[in-house]
C-alpha cells in the first residue's frame, strides 16, 4: 500500500512540520509531496522521504518570498502527481487540500484551519492592501471551496478548527489533537534552582513564539509594564524592534532560542503567557509539560486543551486543586475594573480594545499570583500528557477503523524501521 503526504511547504520546523513528522513514524515509507522544500529546515525523516515539489521550488530565492505568490497556488498545487498511491492524507492550512488525487483513491485532510488569508483575516495579512485584493479573494475562495469538496474525510486539530470547517466548507470534521512531543522538556521541582545560565528560576513570567503582530505580544509587554513584574520574551520576528522600544526594564529578550534553552526557560518561568487565538498552540501544551502554568487568552482551541480558572470568576477549592493555569477574557467580554466590579458602558466604548485586553492580563496575571502557590506541578504535566503521541495513534486508528480504511500494509517495514517506529509510537 502506497501513502502521500501532502504538506503546504517544507521551510521549517513548526507545528504542523512536527505533525508530518509524527505521520512518517506511523507510515514509514510514505512519499511527502509539497509546494517548496528547503533542506535542513525540518528533520532528517521528512528530508529522506520528500519526493517532488511543485514547479515554484524552481524559482529563484523563492524561499524568501513564497507567501507572496499566493495567486500561483493552485496552479502549483495542480502540478502535483499523486498517480500510484492507495491512499493520500494531506497536511494542510493552505492549499494541500486542494491537491488532485485519482479517482477511486481516499484523500483524508488533516485541517490545521481553512486558509485563514482567504476567508477572514485578509485585513490581518494584508493591511490596507485588503480592499484592493477582494476580487482576488473572492476567487481564491471559490478555489478553495471547490477543492474541500473533493476531500473524503476532514480531520480537524481541534473542535475549534472543526468549527471553522463546518462554516467555510459545510463539511463535518472528525477531532484528533495534534501530537505534541514533550520528551525533550523535563519539569523543574524545585523553583529555587538555579539556572545554568545565571537566571533564578521563578523569577520571571514568559512568552515564546515568533514576533509577529497577530500573535499580540504587545498586550503582554504593555502589560508587564504596568505590572512591574519581570518577563522573559523567547523569540524573533518583526515586530522585535518595536516591542524592544516599547519594553520597560522589567522586560528581558532572548531573541531566537534553541529547543534546549526553550526547554530551560518554560521550566525556570513563573507562568507562560500565551495571548493570542490559536487553532490549537503547542507551545503552551510544552510549557504545561515542564510543570509550569499557563495565562493564555479565552479564546480559540485553548478553552479545549487547558483546564484554568476564569479570572473574573471566584473559584472552588476544588477547581483551584485541578487548574493548570488561568484565563483572561478577550475585550469583546464584559470587563471588570480595578475593584473588580464590571466596567460600564461608556468605559468600554471610549477605549479601545487593545486597552481593554491589556487590563484584562494585568487583572489575570494578578489573579494568578493570588493562587499561584496552589497550583501544582504534577497537574500541569498530566494536562500535557493528555496531548502525547501515543493519543493521537490510538485515535488516528480508531479513525480509519469508523471509516473502513485498512492502512496495515502501509506501516510493515524493514526490520529496523519497524523497531525504530514502535520506539516511538
Amino acid at each position: 500500500m502506497k501513502v502521500a503526504l501532502v504538506h503546504d511547504w517544507l521551510t521549517g520546523l513548526r507545528g504542523g512540520e512536527r505533525c508530518l513528522d509524527t505521520f512518517l513514524q506511523l507510515y514509514p515509507e510514505a512519499d511527502v509531496f509539497a509546494l517548496l522544500h528547503v533542506p535542513g529546515t525540518t528533520t532528517s525523516r521528512i528530508d529522506a522521504r520528500v519526493r517532488r515539489t511543485s514547479w515554484l521550488q524552481r524559482l529563484p530565492g523563492v524561499r524568501r518570498y513564497y507567501r507572496w505568490l499566493l495567486p500561483l497556488y493552485p496552479f502549483a498545487i495542480a502540478s502535483l502527481d499523486l498517480r500510484g498511491y492507495d491512499l493520500v492524507i494531506s497536511l494542510s492550512h493552505a492549499a494541500a487540500k486542494n491537491v488532485k488525487v485519482p479517482k477511486g483513491v481516499r484523500h483524508i485532510c488533516y485541517c490545521f484551519t481553512p486558509m485563514r488569508y482567504i476567508w477572514d483575516q485578509a485585513q490581518a495579512y494584508f493591511g490596507r492592501m485588503a480592499p484592493i485584493l477582494q476580487p482576488l479573494l473572492r476567487a481564491l475562495q471559490r478555489w478553495d471551496l471547490a477543492g474541500s469538496r473533493r476531500v473524503d474525510h476532514f480531520v480537524a486539530i481541534s473542535r475549534f478548527v472543526a468549527a471553522r470547517i463546518r462554516c467555510f466548507y459545510g463539511r463535518r470534521a472528525t477531532v484528533i489533537y495534534p501530537p505534541v512531543v514533550t520528551d525533550w522538556i523535563s519539569p523543574l521541582r524545585s523553583q529555587q534552582q538555579p539556572s545554568s545560565r545565571g537566571r533564578r528560576s521563578g523569577e520571571a513570567f514568559l512568552y515564546a513564539g515568533a514576533l509577529v503582530p497577530y500573535k499580540r505580544v504587545d498586550v503582554v509587554v504593555e502589560a508587564f509594564n504596568r505590572l512591574g513584574v519581570n518577563l522573559w520574551v523567547a523569540g524573533s520576528g518583526p515586530e522585535s524592534v518595536r516591542l524592544r522600544a516599547l519594553a520597560g526594564r522589567n522586560v528581558s529578550f532572548f531573541g531566537g532560542v534553541s529547543d534546549a534553552e526553550l526547554a530551560g526557560l518554560y521550566a525556570e518561568s513563573r507562568a507562560l503567557i500565551f495571548p493570542g487565538t490559536e487553532d490549537f498552540g503547542m507551545v503552551p501544551i510544552e510549557c504545561l509539560a515542564a510543570g509550569r502554568p499557563v495565562i493564555a487568552r479565552y479564546a480559540g482551541a485553548l478553552r479545549e486543551s487547558l483546564n484554568g480558572l476564569k479570572a473574573w470568576v471566584l473559584p472552588t477549592p476544588a477547581q483551584v486543586s485541578q487548574a493548570a493555569g488561568v484565563f483572561f477574557r478577550p475585550s469583546s467580554a464584559v470587563m471588570l475594573g480595578a475593584d473588580g466590579e464590571p466596567l460600564d458602558g461608556q468605559f468600554a466604548r471610549t477605549h479601545s480594545p487593545h486597552e481593554l485586553e491589556v487590563r484584562a492580563l494585568v487583572q489575570a496575571v494578578e489573579f494568578f499570583m493570588r493562587y499561584e502557590s496552589q497550583i501544582r506541578v504534577d497537574r500541569c504535566v498530566a494536562q500535557a500528557r493528555l496531548f502525547g503521541p501515543e493519543r493521537f495513534a490510538s485515535e488516528w486508528d480508531m479513525f480509519l477503523a469508523a471509516n473502513g480504511i485498512d492502512d496495515r500494509a502501509a506501516r510493515i517495514t524493514a526490520p529496523a524501521t519497524k523497531k525504530s517506529v514502535v520506539t516511538n509510537a
